[in-house]
């Protein structure tokens, strides 16, 4: 059992649903996203996603696309953010996605990244630009290495390609909440009720909801009708504004607390 099954095995168990916060690697630095990491472990959060920063994020809103800009302007690479998650692994256990486009992926190679990010303590990955059809070639690879390949179901994706996708899934199925980009649209309880009973007719996976969800109030809507949410440009945002202050991590996880209550 990897991290991301015994996870979600003891939030079954306690009844309790997932708190699935995204990162973007290196804004403000590199060593403001271990500190941060180490403090959201603390504050409750259940499984990482660790943005990696990418040129043309064409799933992303405005909030994120700054911060991969200002973490590539700082010249942060792949390579640096698997050297910073294996240092994480040496102070904490919690599940770690890697979270981008094919693109650097590819450039690093399928195997050496395979290899490498197994090494580092990556759990699993998910490459919002490499759809089903197109995942052998990497998939290949970090099958062989243990680390689970996250699948996305959208609102838009009809019922046979939901059998196809979770036919091949692992780790848990990322729900897309709302059409269109990260952090720009409030999804809407009965779209996310209708289309999770969807998915959970072809699937027992635990099925995690991210898009849009930034309040407390949101994840109060949104958590009884998955296994999880996920808070992403909202903590981007908050870093962003926040540069440079003493005490960033603390902030973040006074927010999360907030977020961990909402979800009972």
């Amino acid at each position: 059992m990897n991290r991301l099954e015994r996870a979600f095995e003891r939030l079954r168990r306690d009844q309790k649903k997932a708190l699935v916060v995204y990162l973007t690697a290196g804004d403000p630095s590199l060593e403001v996203t271990e500190a941060l990491i180490l403090e959201l472990d603390k504050a409750g959060v259940n499984i990482l996603e660790i943005g990696v920063p990418f040129s043309d994020p064409t799933a992303d809103g405005p909030v994120i696309q700054a911060a991969s800009q200002r973490a590539l302007q700082k010249g942060v690479t792949l390579e640096n953010i698997l050297v910073m998650i294996e240092s994480v692994r040496k102070r904490s256990d919690i599940p770690i996605i890697l979270f981008g486009y094919y693109n650097p992926i590819y450039r690093y190679g399928n195997e050496a990244f395979a290899a490498k990010a197994s090494a580092a303590g990556v759990d699993g990955i998910l490459v919002v630009d490499l759809p089903m059809e197109e995942s052998f070639e990497l998939r290949q690879y970090t099958d062989r290495m243990g680390m689970d390949f996250i699948s996305l179901i959208a609102p838009t994706t009809n019922d046979s390609r939901i059998e196809r996708i979770v036919s091949r899934a692992k780790g848990f199925l990322y729900y897309i909440t709302v059409t269109g980009v990260t952090g720009m649209t409030r999804p809407e309880p009965a779209d996310v009720k209708r289309d999770v009973n969807r998915i959970r007719r072809s699937s027992n996976l635990p099925i995690v909801a991210g898009f849009g969800i930034s309040t407390p109030q949101q994840v109060a809507e949104i958590a009884p009708l998955a296994d999880g949410i996920v808070i992403g440009s909202a903590i981007v945002r908050m870093i962003a504004d926040n540069q440079g202050k003493e005490g960033l991590p603390q902030l973040v996880s006074s927010y999360i607390g907030e977020i961990r209550r909402a979800l009972g």
